[in-house]
């Protein structure tokens, strides 16, 4: 955005790069979950995802433009869709039994997805703070990406749940 001539392994590019590989990801979800016979709750987690993909356009934008190419009614990330994604981990971190143990990505293929989306994530968060250190981003953008990955970590523990799928957890003795 914004017409300059950027390298394609330039920090920025490589981090929006990685929003829109994380987007996939959660479309790999999305469909999983509209796949065969869908338990209840699944179209409102399916919804929740489709909102985050719409998001994360928008956050793909706001980092692929300097922060002197902004128009006023460009999209970008603002707290509140950060908020957002705290209320639902609350919510369903509530119905969700305690953890003992580090869960092991599994638990079914929606939940297996959205473990994927989480690493993707974090790179995707490592990425981001990488650039933030060297030039300016949209200031919501990191506590949203933060949020989104414990958010998809609570999407996939909820997922094995919706489809009585086991969650895999760490047992280190079995090494």
């Amino acid at each position: 955005m914004g017409g300059q001539k950027v390298r394609k392994d330039a920090l920025r590019i490589e981090a929006y790069g990685t929003i829109d590989e994380l987007s996939a990801c959660i479309g790999l979800a999305r469909t999983a979950l509209a796949a065969g016979d869908a338990p209840a709750g699944a179209a409102e987690l399916a919804a929740v995802l489709l909102r985050v993909q719409n998001e994360l356009f928008n956050l793909g934008s706001d980092l692929a433009t300097l922060a002197a190419d902004h128009r006023p009614t460009q999209p970008v990330i603002e707290t509140r869709h950060a908020t957002a994604l705290e209320h639902e981990i609350d919510a369903w971190n509530a119905a969700l039994p305690e953890l003992r143990s580090f869960v092991l990505p599994g638990g079914g293929f929606v939940a297996a997805y959205l473990h994927l989306a989480r690493t993707v994530c974090r790179r995707a968060e490592r990425l981001i703070v990488r650039l933030a250190d060297a030039e300016p981003i949209g200031p919501a953008v990191i506590p949203y990406v933060n949020r989104l990955s414990d958010a998809l970590f609570v999407m996939s523990r909820h997922a094995a749940r919706l489809y009585r799928e086991p969650e895999p957890l760490w047992e280190p003795e079995k090494t």
